[in-house]
């Protein structure tokens, strides 16, 4: 399995620190209102890496943390004439509503900065202690210029990197560079004991505390989104390398931006979208279906017309999988003939294609690719003319869905249990018919495609399907 690291610009071979293990951290949500579909991309592509991991065996603990304050958060709170601490429980909330519906598994744990505040300060003091911070005025900041190696991850030199940046004015640092691990109190903030009097973790300090604290000093795998190399993940380097002298962590991952229709998105232009507004038209699996059907390292447009093409791929998957249901229940128990075989056969080295996809730097979208591939094949192999075995049946169905579930999608079931309304329609649709009544027939049928149920009569009986 190779992945591309960002630190060394080139595809690696996954070599995990310890055996069969892999220490994963991620860079979760600001938790001040629903997250965006920018913020969705990166949740949804390191959720199908871990789910990847797994799947190929590897142990994962992989943790992703909560930003539960910050200069945002507590604008929003005074805003709502709420406290920070109200605020963010709502919103941390509201981000698993809208993780579960993307099929973002939890954690395996989920930190918030506030309650780390003793690792914070310990990790503060350490990089003090080694001259690589100092305090003014009840202020803490990172001495960037002392960590030599700093712009090793943007690839770029302090210089270059100071003539580019969007630098606040403040003369009580000793270089423009320099970034604060502490910030004191002001007037209506929330605020914590320190040796530096009260205040508050900066922004960069408390996933370098966070990581160190529940994964140790060298991790595995570091991702976010590719607006996250600078200054965020160089500025945890330079903390956690400063402190600890070893690596931070051994492979960075990033994944590429989102357009929407064509443009950056933003606030400005009236193009900025939560997850929660798309939902609105399109369901949270079309949104995760969406975001891995390009490479992750690649932009990607975000567009109505190409979520659309996406809910359509989706159903052709979803139509496959409840074929495969249904001729399930009216297979014979038949031996698996040579047609069987062969498409089993057909199916196993699609599955290799599969896996070599997903080994080649988590390829999602040749992986999906394969799964189509899939479908045709059965679609084509497997009708109810073609009396296939029930075994044959079912090793198609379990294979669809055991990829499906290393990308986090087809894992819902069709309801076998309709409303008792819409059960007793069919069977007086059913009687009709028999009765020749194909007046009555009909009108049953308009009544059911009215309340989203289309009917499918075949040699076999009536199959069903919603929509």
């Amino acid at each position: 399995m190779k992945i591309y690291n960002t630190l060394t610009r080139k595809k690696e071979e996954f070599v995990p620190i310890e055996e069969n293990k892999v220490k994963m951290y991620s860079c979760g949500p600001t938790v001040y209102n629903y997250f965006h579909i920018g913020n969705a991309r990166p949740f949804i592509i390191f959720d199908t890496l871990r789910r990847y991991l797994e799947y190929r065996g590897y142990e994962v603990r992989f943790v992703q943390n909560f930003t539960d304050i910050d200069d945002k958060m507590i604008k929003k709170a005074n805003e709502e004439n709420i406290t920070v601490k109200e605020l963010a429980e709502k919103f941390i909330g509201e981000y698993f509503k809208d993780a579960k519906g993307l099929g973002v598994s939890e954690a395996s744990l989920h930190p918030k900065a506030t309650e780390n505040i003793d690792a914070i300060i310990d990790l503060i003091q350490k990089l003090e202690a080694k001259g690589y911070a100092y305090a003014v005025n009840g202020d803490v900041y990172f001495n960037t210029r002392k960590f030599t190696e700093y712009g090793k991850l943007s690839h770029q030199n302090i210089e270059d990197l100071e003539l580019g940046a969007r630098i606040s004015v403040d003369e009580r640092k000793r270089d423009p560079m320099d970034f604060a691990l502490w910030k004191a109190k002001k007037e209506g903030e929330p605020g914590w004991e320190s040796p530096w009097g009260e205040g508050r973790p900066g922004w960069h300090i408390e996933c370098s505390a966070m990581a160190t604290k529940y994964l140790g000093e060298t991790i595995d795998i570091h991702s976010g989104g590719q607006d996250l190399i600078f200054p965020h993940h160089e500025n945890e380097i330079a903390q956690s390398e400063a402190a600890n002298g070893k690596p931070f962590a051994k492979y960075w991952l990033h994944n590429g931006f989102i357009n929407v229709d064509g443009e950056k998105m933003s606030k400005s232009k009236g193009n900025f979208f939560t997850v929660r507004d798309i939902v609105q038209h399109f369901d949270y699996e079309v949104i995760r279906f969406f975001m891995l059907s390009a490479h992750y390292r690649s932009p990607i447009n975000f567009s109505d017309e190409l979520l659309e093409q996406a809910k359509n791929g989706l159903d052709r998957i979803y139509n496959c999988l409840d074929n495969l249901e249904y001729l399930r229940k009216t297979s014979s128990e038949k031996e698996r003939d040579s047609q069987g075989e062969a498409l089993i056969q057909s199916l196993d080295g699609l599955k290799k294609r599969f896996i070599g996809a997903m080994d080649d730097d988590i390829n999602t979208a040749d992986a999906i690719s394969v799964i189509f591939d899939m479908v045709r094949e059965i679609n084509s192999s497997i009708t109810a003319a073609s009396g296939t075995s029930q075994q044959t049946i079912d090793y198609s169905l379990n294979l669809l869905k055991e990829l499906g579930g290393v990308l986090g999608i087809l894992q819902k079931q069709k309801s076998d249990h309709l409303e008792s309304e819409i059960e007793e329609l069919i069977s007086k649709r059913q009687q009709a018919r028999k009765e020749k009544n194909w007046k009555l027939a009909d009108e049953i049928r308009d009544q059911l495609k009215d309340k989203g149920i289309l009917l499918e009569d075949t040699p076999q009986g009536v199959k069903w399907k919603k929509v």
